[in-house]
């Protein structure tokens, strides 16, 4: 008998608890719409027009903003009780973002086919010569690869975890898709300290070659000579559309370095808070005064959009590495193109390696 007024007794104990938690939330997610103020804001008085003395409308404001008390345990999160800017970023990270970025993909998949279609691939004009010349060695193919595989991998799993319960998991069964989406968590996070090394490797390796040159005004004003099939305008060993993609990768691979690191170390960097009041200089009002939730979900948020917007850029890239372009993909196969490729892409790259000494001349 005391044994079921035990279980009695913490059942009603969990329902007491239960319904609590679903009234603060429902007052909190459901009652007060999120694009209108919270009635305390507008008053100053206990909402609901409850019985006792007036309401600091400053507290009810930090309340709805999630003010950030102190604790003893290590986890410091645990000391913000309401956040109601978390259905902000549900709402965000589920809408505009995910939709956005589907288009986005989807957007340069097409375009990349179009082209396909309309230029077909891109010859070497004057066909094979049978000849070759180095283009990358070693350690350059090997940080190419490097850094590719290990973006691969990480785009994989990041879109898996945007997408793949819509996706993945009606045709995998929940199961093992929560095999599959655990395995790419801990390649995701993992494999990112490879992708950045990777970016440390090109960018000491190619920086030199890929800084601005008058040249690349000529190559873009003639489309990379892209659109026309018998010019081909100079440029040195990186083009101009190759110099955008350099520092879009370099740039963009730091950014998203950046906000991962601070994403597998929650709660311990600030970056958003830093950057907005460097900003508020300039007089652009940022919230400076952040959370560390906040943190967290905007820095998530920046995470996915450059991700998205670096595996767009990357399609294409993959695009003319392979079948877009004859002889293209050598460059990081062999390391060595066809001498005619080269002279047709890269003529001024070549007049140069033609006038430099041989290895072991002095």
């Amino acid at each position: 008998m005391r044994h079921w007024r035990r279980i009695a007794g913490r059942a009603s104990g969990v329902a007491t608890i239960l319904a609590l938690v679903y009234l603060a939330t429902a007052t909190v997610a459901g009652w007060i719409p999120l694009d209108h103020p919270a009635v305390a804001q507008q008053s100053g008085e206990i909402p609901g027009d409850s019985l006792g003395g007036a309401s600091d409308s400053d507290i009810w404001r930090e309340v709805r903003r999630g003010l950030e008390g102190f604790v003893s345990t290590p986890d410091k999160s645990a000391g913000v009780l309401i956040q109601s800017e978390g259905e902000n970023w549900r709402a965000l990270r589920n809408g505009p973002l995910s939709v956005y970025g589907v288009w986005i993909m989807l957007g340069i998949v097409v375009a990349v086919a179009l082209f396909f279609a309309l230029r077909g691939r891109i010859r070497i004009e004057a066909g094979p010569s049978g000849a070759v010349i180095e283009r990358f060695n070693g350690v350059e193919r090997f940080a190419h690869w490097l850094t590719a595989v290990s973006f691969i991998v990480l785009a994989l799993s990041g879109l898996n975890m945007l997408y793949g319960r819509y996706a993945l998991k009606p045709v995998l069964g929940p199961e093992l898709f929560a095999d599959l989406t655990r395995l790419g968590k801990f390649a995701h996070n993992y494999l990112a300290f490879a992708f950045m090394a990777g970016l440390v490797l090109i960018l000491v390796l190619w920086v030199r070659d890929n800084l601005p040159s008058r040249v690349d005004l000529a190559w873009l004003a003639r489309g990379g000579g892209l659109f026309s099939r018998h010019s081909h305008p100079p440029a040195r060993k990186f083009n101009a559309g190759q110099k955008i993609l350099f520092w879009v990768v370099v740039l963009g691979g730091l950014s998203l370095s950046v906000s991962g690191i601070a994403l597998l170390f929650p709660f311990e960097f600030y970056m958003f808070s830093g950057t907005f009041k460097v900003l508020n200089v300039f007089g652009l009002g940022l919230p400076a005064d952040l959370s560390s939730i906040q943190e967290m979900q905007l820095e998530q948020l920046w995470h996915a959009a450059i991700g998205l917007l670096l595996i767009a850029v990357i399609i294409g890239h993959i695009y003319i590495g392979t079948v877009g372009m004859e002889g293209a993909f050598d460059a990081v196969g062999s390391g060595k193109v066809d001498v005619n490729w080269a002279r047709e892409h890269h003529s001024l790259w070549v007049a140069e390696a033609k006038k430099a000494p041989a290895r072991g001349d002095d």
